[in-house]
């Protein structure tokens, strides 16, 4: 297990996004950032994740390695559309090292359909027993960041199997592009698709409906805003909702808390800070 102290000592410095004493967000190597948002390496404490610590989803699959007396468990998250509290298990880790995937990116390892993964837990075993083995050995042999990462980076390199068609991605490049204001009928002529089969994919690839997709993109875009704001109104407006209780309705439906609530209590909050 690697030691906490190491996080500070970690000396890339350019593939860094954020580190205090207790974590670390790191880049993926440059060929994973299609597919792979960012790692984490941290060490929960009650202090900086408490009980009701809460994940914002961002409809991309997530896997979480946690380290118990000297076992790890290895849990996938498929595209998550709703939050999720995991501050209880995660607190019940000495030690807690993450892969956040891009939009569609899990797809590029798993080659499962993603719809029949989103908004559930899996045992990792149990989806790719082969994968799982080898990340097991990488997470036990690392005695540094570095070692970890370098190993991590090689498994995910050799374990791509293909990326989601070059429509979709264009499509879900222009949702983000837009903060989540565009409709599917403007997808569909921009990619030369029918609306049809642009719905399909993206529940294939990425496990939602192209609208559920562009809310959870608009509604993270309102978070961001929130974190240095304190006008609501002027962050709904800039967000393009010409209705309140709309915008009530999305952000409740994707936080499961008021604008009002989440300002109130933002520490027990994550909004993944490197995606899109």
């Amino acid at each position: 297990m690697i030691d906490q102290k190491a996080l500070l000592l970690y000396p890339q410095t350019q593939r860094i996004i954020f580190r205090n004493q207790e974590c670390l967000y790191v880049r993926p190597h440059a060929a994973l950032l299609p597919y792979i948002s960012n790692y984490t390496l941290t060490f929960p404490t009650k202090q900086a994740i408490s009980e009701n610590y809460t994940v914002i989803p961002h409809g991309c699959g997530t896997l979480v390695c946690g380290f118990k007396e000297h076992q790890i468990d290895n849990q996938l998250l498929g595209p998550m559309t709703v939050a999720a509290n995991v501050g209880e298990q995660a607190a019940t880790f000495n030690q807690i090292f993450i892969v956040e995937f891009q939009p569609a990116g899990l797809h590029a390892f798993l080659s499962l359909k993603q719809n029949e993964l989103a908004d559930q837990h899996f045992s990792f075993q149990l989806l790719h027993a082969k994968l799982n083995q080898v990340l097991l050995e990488v997470l036990e042999a690392a005695e540094s960041v570095e070692e970890l990462l370098a190993g991590v980076d090689r498994l995910f390199v050799h374990a791509l199997l293909k990326d989601c068609p070059p429509e979709l991605a264009t499509a879900r490049k222009t949702i983000v592009q837009q903060s989540g204001n565009v409709s599917l009928k403007k997808l569909s002529n921009e990619v030369f698709y029918s609306e049809r089969h642009l719905t399909r994919l993206f529940n294939e690839y990425l496990g939602m409906s192209t609208k559920t997709f562009a809310r959870l993109v608009r509604v993270n875009q309102v978070i961001r805003s929130l974190t240095h704001s304190q006008s609501i109104t002027e962050i709904v407006e800039a967000a393009g909702y010409y209705d309140f209780s709309h915008f009530n309705r999305d952000f409740k439906q994707v936080t499961g808390n008021t604008p009002q609530v989440y300002q109130r209590k933002m520490s027990d909050f994550y909004s993944e800070i490197a995606k899109f």
